[in-house]
């Protein structure tokens, strides 16, 4: 079995496959104080309750945004798991074209979501990840990752509106029934839902306009990838194990075996 590890500014996803069979995925909060054996004793419980046993994982990879984090999972994998995991950086294949300004800039959460995304989708694309950034990758006729934009995260927008007033209250992120609000929850559930509505759709349309390719198909993942699709009409299809299934799919393609010795 193949330990796949998406770490993220807001949450480390984690997913358990047997061969291209998903058998768990979960996620917890990424807590920069933690250490490898809190993060070990975690994961070692989650896998128990469900049925997997530690010595059944033969192998790992992470995809981290956040540096700090990176020796203390890896340490964890080894010390738990007796693995060392592949971690996604320079010297990993991807097979992923980057053309842009500087490729080292690209976030290892996006390569992972283009190259899963055109080995499942085709191209040309455009892939929304709805994380603690929204973040929208475009992938042209070549199959080239030509750029894209980062804005901010639904969540984080409002933590930043709660944070900096008084009196504003903490919503729940839902549609609600009409946009003019009659209240302070639904106008601020109005501004932060119908906001992110209406960015996506314009952002979208603009990408497709300079990217001038025909039948561009916009994926979505991400938290709140369900909830902004069911809004917007430009959104084909959402997958939220697209980061997983990506990571799975280079570790396979770097074929390296990473059981340490026990």
């Amino acid at each position: 079995m193949i330990l796949c590890l998406d770490v993220g500014n807001t949450n480390i996803k984690f997913a358990v496959f047997d061969g291209d069979v998903l058998k768990l995925s979960f996620r917890v909060a990424t807590e920069h104080k933690k250490t490898s054996d809190e993060y070990g004793v975690q994961l070692v419980s989650i896998l128990g309750n469900n049925g997997i046993d530690v010595k059944d994982i033969d192998g790992g990879i992470i995809s981290s945004v956040v540096p700090p984090l990176d020796y203390t999972l890896e340490r964890m994998c080894g010390t738990y798991l007796k693995i060392k995991p592949l971690m996604l950086g320079p010297g990993l294949k991807t097979g992923l074209n980057l053309k842009v300004d500087d490729a080292k800039e690209v976030g290892a959460d996006r390569v992972v979501n283009n190259v899963a995304a055109v080995r499942k989708y085709g191209f040309p694309l455009i892939i929304i990840d709805f994380g603690t950034a929204t973040t929208f990758n475009a992938i042209d006729e070549k199959s080239q990752f030509v750029g894209g934009v980062i804005a901010p995260g639904i969540k984080g927008s409002l933590d930043s509106l709660v944070n900096g007033t008084a009196k504003l209250p903490r919503v729940e992120i839902e549609r609600p029934k009409t946009v003019i609000g009659k209240n302070t929850v639904t106008n601020m559930q109005s501004g932060i839902f119908f906001g992110f509505a209406g960015l996506v759709e314009y952002i979208v349309k603009k990408m497709k306009r300079e990217m001038k390719c025909e039948n561009v198909k916009v994926i979505a993942t991400g938290g709140f990838s369900e909830v902004i699709a069911g809004e917007v009409s430009c959104i084909d299809s959402v997958d939220k194990l697209l980061t997983l299934e990506g990571l799975k799919y280079l570790y396979d393609l770097n074929g390296k075996e990473t059981k340490s010795e026990k």
